[in-house]
């Protein structure tokens, strides 16, 4: 087995429940690890044998693209698509962060969590 991680996607979308949110956007930040069997690309030494990780950062850009009300939902969906287009993946955690979020007091971020196993 092996992780593999992609670490501080940068994104500005316009996920929220609130209008403003809708029109003006926020700044995201989004973190994945997924876990897969590396043995066979670690001696090949050939990209069809792995997980691309080219391929796990469009499916976030393209996810994130899509509004939602919660993180959650969002989250859901970039998982849903990592297992139906990656078949060497066996269990992914991704952590969705909304920086500088719309709230009462100074909140630099706040993150949801989801994991998922095959």
């Amino acid at each position: 087995m092996g992780i593999i991680k992609l670490q501080n996607i940068r994104i500005h979308t316009n996920h929220g429940c609130l209008v403003e949110e809708s029109k003006i956007g926020s700044d995201y930040r989004v973190d994945l690890t997924v876990e897969a069997n590396l043995n066979k690309s670690a001696t090949t030494d050939e990209l069809a044998d792995t997980v691309d990780y080219v391929h796990l950062n469009i499916i976030v850009k393209e996810e994130m693209a899509i509004r939602s009300k919660l993180l959650e939902h969002v989250a859901e969906r970039i998982l849903k698509r990592i297992f139906n287009e990656i078949d060497i993946v066996k269990a992914a955690t991704i952590a969705v962060s909304k920086i500088n979020p719309p709230i009462s007091g100074d909140v630099e971020m706040v993150t949801i969590e989801r994991s998922k196993r095959r």
